[in-house]
């Protein structure tokens, strides 16, 4: 023995044995506290300047086989969303040159399904590899996959997948009944098998205690490999969804508690990039910063977020200009 003290751990560390107690207890503590800690994990990994620019693209909307209780486009629930067919690829690909000359680095395409169906696949493939060629980064979420369906995904040029986990295991019923929670994190590992990233996060404001907000973070932190990237959604209450309709009454979550979230989502997952998605809209700048200081380094750009609204580009330009913000720059693909 050397009389010396033991060394503290490193709160940067990536950690994979995080209890659910210990999770709870970070949304426990003051406030400026964790904010301070989760922007300090944050400077470790990250440069706090620098947000991450990404657009998302409908490629297909409404007529969804799932009643996730939160979602305008399942076809459970009537919100008056018209449902479309599988865009064409070239449109997609016209789409995705536009937000590339808009400022954006990732282009993500989504498709109201349960499960990707393998006549499908050709069509995506000219569309993933087509938006690749641009030196866009890739991703999808497209529902359900098989191992045979990720690896074909992968070999037409697919970065990240997007599947989300919602919420916590406890409330999870509460949203949706038509697919479990194993199924989710079924095909998050045939994502990870296949060599591709992984996109997943949830959706905060549902009706959910804090404890199931510390359930969803605890079930992202003790996956296998944290996700790539961890998207926070607010939910946005869209009439005749069950869950827009209970918030309507009951009202929204409160914006600090939104803050907490972002930051024990950098703390107990200090590598990904932490996106704030669904809900951006309806925050405040001074809220936007906020969840900037601790720890979100990724943003949604243009006017729409599959089916809900988002803020203009002239709002992000002011944004940016305001915190002194730039864009964040990932490896170009090779073209």
């Amino acid at each position: 023995m050397d009389g010396s003290l033991p060394r503290r751990p490193d709160p940067a560390a990536v950690r994979h044995d995080w209890t659910l107690d210990e999770v709870e207890a970070l949304f426990e503590r003051p406030f400026m506290d964790l904010v301070f800690e989760a922007a300090q994990v944050h400077r470790r990994r990250f440069d706090p300047s620098a947000i991450q620019k990404a657009q998302l693209l409908s490629v297909k909307t409404g007529g969804c086989a799932e009643n996730c209780g939160y979602c305008s486009q399942s076809a459970s629930f009537d919100t008056g969303l018209k449902a479309s067919k599988l865009m064409d690829a070239e449109a997609v690909i016209a789409e995705a040159k536009a937000a590339r000359d808009g400022g954006a680095d990732r282009f993500c395409m989504g498709a109201a399904w349960r499960e990707l169906k393998d006549r499908d696949l050709p069509k995506l493939a000219t569309m993933i590899s087509g938006v690749k060629a641009l030196g866009l980064e890739t991703c999808a979420t497209l529902g359900m996959l098989t191992p045979a369906q990720a690896a074909e995904l992968k070999a037409a040029g697919l970065d990240f997948y997007n599947h989300n986990l919602d919420t916590g295991p406890e409330y999870y019923g509460e949203v949706v009944t038509t697919r479990t929670y194993q199924d989710r994190l079924d095909t998050l590992e045939y994502v990870r098998q296949a060599g591709m990233k992984t996109c997943c996060g949830g959706i905060v404001g549902m009706g959910e205690t804090r404890r199931d907000r510390a359930g969803l973070l605890h079930a992202l932190a003790t996956m296998p490999a944290h996700p790539d990237s961890l998207p926070v959604n607010a939910l946005v209450p869209v009439a005749g969804t069950p869950l827009g309709e209970k918030i309507s009454r009951e009202g929204e979550l409160d914006p600090i508690e939104f803050v907490r979230t972002v930051a024990v989502a950098r703390l107990v997952c200090p590598a990904s990039v932490v996106r704030l998605s669904a809900g951006r809209e309806g925050m405040t700048q001074e809220l936007q910063a906020l969840c900037f200081l601790a720890g979100a380094n990724s943003i949604f750009v243009g006017g729409r977020l599959l089916t809900t609204p988002n803020p203009e580009e002239d709002e992000d330009a002011a944004l940016f200009r305001a915190l002194d913000l730039k864009p964040m720059i990932a490896p170009r693909a090779e073209v």
